[in-house]
């Protein structure tokens, strides 16, 4: 642009002006060009400075934190921070990389930050495996034989002074949510169905063999078809005084249990999550207000709405259900 400007007649002094630039700068210029034609000054994107790491090395990068713990390299730490990968870099590539190219290299690579997801040491992958390919298949095969239904079950608690979720408020002033000082608590339990049917109940306390028959009795309670309900290993599920009750149904109603320690196989799970996050955090209890009251209510409006409950079904961890 400069030298066109130059050859148009234009005073040197005043293109370098225009730039910004000493005079100087244009009789360089106009010294480069001269007797040259100008495309010989294509535009170029400057390279910047050369990266540390090679392609090959920041891909083992990736492989080294996607799905791994710092546990496995050695590090007495759970979970990943740009300060561990850092060293873990250094001690394998013998390079130094400050911690701003550390978060500039985990993200070229697409690694972001993320809220892990929480499991038990005790979990048996073999099992839930076993459970989604087979268990569960061979559930849904039967229960099409026998025209029966299949629920999933579960039970959670409520508490009026809890707090999910977040709001917004000016930096270093923590928000302030008014809530009712009594400590209110209720139960609550529910069995769900991928076509769309929920069941609830709530009550008060803990949940003991006697009251989980109570509570088997009345979902049972109208119903003309087979029932095979899926739910967790809880003591409770599995009192004498349970067995004793379910075999007096004659086949009406069957109980399966999933794997220890897989909440995430539950659709029901999803259940809680959703009423927990929409509930009290989103419109805390008013004055006088029972909770007892308001999560019946909440409950008993997501009854009605059908696709809520099967979206329920759609998330990742229940994809192997399949009577849809």
């Amino acid at each position: 642009m400069a030298a066109e400007r130059m050859r148009a007649g234009e005073r040197p002094a005043a293109v370098a002006a225009s730039f910004g630039l000493q005079r100087a700068w244009a009789y360089r210029v106009q010294a480069a060009v001269r007797g040259r034609p100008l495309t010989v000054l294509p535009a170029r994107q400057a390279t910047g400075r050369p990266r540390t790491l090679t392609g090959v090395e920041e891909r083992q990068v990736f492989r080294w934190v996607h799905g791994k713990s710092p546990w496995q390299y050695g590090f007495d730490f759970g979970w990943w921070t740009r300060t561990l990968v850092q060293a873990l870099i250094a001690e394998r590539f013998a390079v130094a990389l400050s911690l701003a190219s550390i978060g500039a290299l985990l993200a070229r690579v697409g690694l972001t930050v993320q809220k892990p997801l929480q499991r038990a040491y005790q979990r048996d992958p073999v099992a839930i495996a076993r459970w989604q390919r087979e268990t569960h298949p061979a559930l849904v095969k039967q229960a099409r034989k026998e025209r029966a239904d299949i629920a999933f079950w579960d039970e959670s608690g409520f508490r009026a002074d809890a707090v999910h979720g977040t709001t917004w408020s000016a930096r270093g002033t923590t928000p302030v949510v008014h809530r009712p000082g009594q400590h209110q608590r209720i139960s609550a339990a529910s069995a769900v169905s991928s076509h769309g049917a929920f069941w609830f109940r709530t009550y008060k306390g803990g949940l003991n063999g006697l009251r989980f028959v109570t509570l088997l009795q009345q979902l049972l309670r109208g119903r003309k078809r087979p029932l095979h309900l899926v739910l967790d290993s809880l003591p409770a599920h599995k009192t004498k005084l349970v067995t004793d009750y379910v075999a007096t149904t004659n086949g009406r109603l069957t109980l399966h249990f999933l794997p220890g320690y897989a909440p995430d196989l539950n659709p029901d799970e999803r259940v809680w999550s959703h009423a927990k996050r929409t509930g009290t955090a989103r419109r805390p209890l008013q004055q006088g207000e029972p909770l007892e009251a308001r999560v019946h209510e909440q409950l008993a409006a997501m009854q009605k709405d059908k696709p809520l409950i099967r979206s329920f079904f759609r998330h990742r961890s229940v994809s192997y259900i399949t009577d849809c």
